[in-house]
């Protein structure tokens, strides 16, 4: 059976899984979790994306993310490439690291955000690689030390989840910290490391209950939530793919884009991808990034190349397209012709 394509769409949370080929480790020592790390946190602030929790085990990762302006996919492929050819090189190997796929679930946030969080703070405890509750407090490679304030991770996001546990500093992490310390006794949680109909539900306790009282769930393995967040997610990827075939089939391209561009805002074409600092070059070059990448499904690296700019900037360029496209009510598909 073919895998399923990931799903993603900006604001989404991700519980992100990655393991070592035929699960050997990843992490020899301090140094490789280090280069992880610094290759992880530069590629979060450079594409402002949230990380809400993490963790590292000796053959596999937990991440807690949300998607900015770059998908989780684009910022994983950096990632795992990058540090794969790191740590061959430095311990004399060759071949793959990771499994060829790592594991993505997109999270229903209200449902499981602060779950999914002490989940995945708890695992360094229950791998054995710290001695007790106490001690993981102090472990530098779980964000779980990052937020009770042992340790510092500027690219970690943390106020925001301090925030559901109090107002003051002191008072949230001492609640975040009662809240954490229940989740041992719960030990493992399979429903919270896939999606699916039987995890969100329970297992098959909760599902045999619902079909007694004649109620109907929706499930999809890449989905952690309840029926009506799941055909929320898939409508909204459906909606988006068709959109994307629909505009290539119909030949929209670089160019044309470019000239859609040139039509909505009233300038030529060639100023539109021409490098100037000029209000209306920036504001052409932003919408061209956001319909290009958004719209039509054209790679961010690619539009990087034609543009001649960084994939940061494009990536400032998109969400500053978006709200142009916004609140100017400019749709791409209106007056264009494919000359």
């Amino acid at each position: 059976m073919p895998r399923k394509t990931r799903i993603d769409v900006p604001g989404a949370l991700h519980h992100v899984i990655g393991r070592g080929i035929e699960r050997r480790e990843i992490f020899f020592d301090d140094q490789d979790r280090e280069n992880f790390l610094e290759r992880l946190g530069g590629l979060l602030t450079k594409t402002r994306t949230c990380c809400y929790a993490w963790a590292f085990i000796p053959n596999h990762f937990h991440l807690l993310l949300k998607t900015g302006t770059v998908p989780i996919s684009g910022i994983m492929r950096k990632l795992l490439t990058g540090y794969a050819v790191s740590f061959n090189r430095r311990h004399h190997r060759n071949g793959h690291l990771f499994q060829n796929r790592y594991k993505s679930i997109l999270c229903q946030e209200d449902t499981y955000l602060l779950e999914l969080v002490r989940y995945i703070h708890l695992n360094p405890l229950r791998a054995g690689l710290v001695p007790d509750y106490k001690t993981l407090g102090s472990y530098p490679f779980c964000g779980h030390s990052v937020i009770v304030g042992k340790h510092e991770r500027d690219w970690q996001e943390v106020d925001y989840i301090l925030e559901f546990f109090g107002k003051s500093k002191r008072t949230s992490r001492q609640k975040y910290q009662e809240f954490v310390s229940k989740g041992v006794a719960q030990g493992r949680r399979p429903e919270l490391i896939g999606g699916g109909l039987l995890r969100s539900h329970g297992g098959w306790t909760g599902l045999k209950a619902l079909g007694q009282k004649e109620v109907y769930r929706k499930g999809d393995e890449r989905i952690l939530g309840d029926s009506g967040f799941v055909d929320e997610v898939l409508s909204e990827a459906r909606d988006r793919m068709e959109k994307k075939y629909r505009y290539r089939a119909e030949g929209y391209d670089f160019d044309l884009i470019a000239k859609r561009v040139g039509q909505v805002l009233g300038i030529n074409p060639s100023e539109v991808i021409s490098a100037g600092g000029t209000r209306s070059r920036v504001h052409a070059r932003s919408l061209l990034c956001y319909w290009a990448s958004r719209e039509v499904g054209i790679s961010q690296s690619h539009l990087a190349l034609k543009l001649g700019m960084s994939q940061p900037a494009v990536c400032h360029a998109v969400k500053r397209g978006e709200r142009i496209a916004l609140e100017n009510q400019l749709s791409l598909t209106e007056n264009v012709q494919n000359e």
